[in-house]
């Protein structure tokens, strides 16, 4: 019972995640590009997983957002991520290459969203009682989040945020807070010219806690709070596609105040990134010969 999924470019099955109540309603969220007249759109859809001896199905499969552009073109964001008392989700949608409806209110592309668990707008969100915009919108100017995910210190959000050539970002969520893509930006267009204003800062518009030139192309990320690997307790991190490493930020608070760059004799791109519940970091590579990789201390 998978939805109908456009594999294409940039688009396919894009992420499974656990709902925060998963032990009791066994309920997953999927992201993915849904095929429609022109082109796709980016989904997002609950079922309740069921399994059997030897079988497995989703049941009930509900489309509880999309967004109502449809075309060709890539970055769908499509990284989910549950706010820490579970009441909430949080979704990425990339501005599939659109560039300045990144900095519409009116429109969902090239923006993070604040949802309930049900896909409708979250009450108390900043754009909600302005005319013209879109309800559901927490933070704009963004142009393709790869990873989302709280800081279980401070408890804030975080992104990473692939740029064009160089101008990857890290970056604090804030509610309402504009991001400057395409306005501002640390890298440059594929082609060479500079990106909207050419300027890398400007005001009213909120600067990376972290930026990489040139670029290493983040993906998922996650905050490490196992005991497995101590030495990485509080790290942040991320994947790496173009880069082909995983790479660990050290914190402090909301600061970053190291960079080490791991597993490269590998070559893979790494995908994703997620702490498993036997403290281990699980990684996804991204190629046609694709693997699941557990990283744990060698042994003795």
């Amino acid at each position: 019972n998978v939805p109908p999924v456009l594999h294409q470019g940039q688009g396919g099955m894009l992420g499974v995640y656990l709902s925060p109540r998963y032990a009791t309603d066994h309920f997953i969220y999927l992201t993915y590009s849904e095929p429609g007249e022109g082109g796709s759109s980016l989904a997002m859809a609950r079922a309740r997983l069921v399994l059997g001896q030897g079988t497995a199905s989703l049941d009930g499969l509900q489309v509880l957002w999309r967004d109502p552009l449809k075309g060709k073109g890539g970055q769908f964001g499509a990284q989910v991520a549950f706010s820490p008392d579970g009441q909430y989700l949080f979704l990425t949608v990339g501005d599939r290459q659109r560039m300045t409806p990144a900095q519409d209110p009116d429109q969902a592309i090239g923006k993070i969203l604040r949802l309930t668990d049900e896909g409708k707008p979250a009450p108390g969100n900043p754009f909600e009682k302005t005319p013209n915009a879109k309800a559901e919108i927490y933070s704009l100017g963004h142009r393709n989040s790869l990873g989302l995910a709280f800081n279980p210190t401070t408890g804030d959000l975080w992104n990473n945020e692939n740029g064009p050539a160089g101008g990857d970002e890290v970056n604090v969520i804030r509610p309402g807070v504009n991001y400057g893509w395409p306005v501002i930006c640390y890298g440059i267009n594929y082609d060479g010219p500079p990106v909207g204003s050419g300027k890398s800062e400007m005001p009213g518009m909120e600067q990376p806690i972290k930026y990489w030139v040139p670029s290493i192309a983040p993906s998922g990320m996650a905050f490490y709070q196992g005991t497995l690997l101590p030495g990485w307790k509080g790290s942040l991190f991320t994947g790496a596609l173009a880069g082909q490493m995983l790479v660990r930020l050290s914190l402090q608070g909301n600061k970053i105040t190291g960079e080490e760059r791991l597993l490269q004799a590998l070559s893979e791109r790494i995908r994703d990134v997620r702490q498993g519940p036997d403290g281990a970091l699980w990684l996804l590579t991204d190629s046609d010969a694709g693997r699941l990789l557990r990283v744990a201390p060698a042994a003795n």
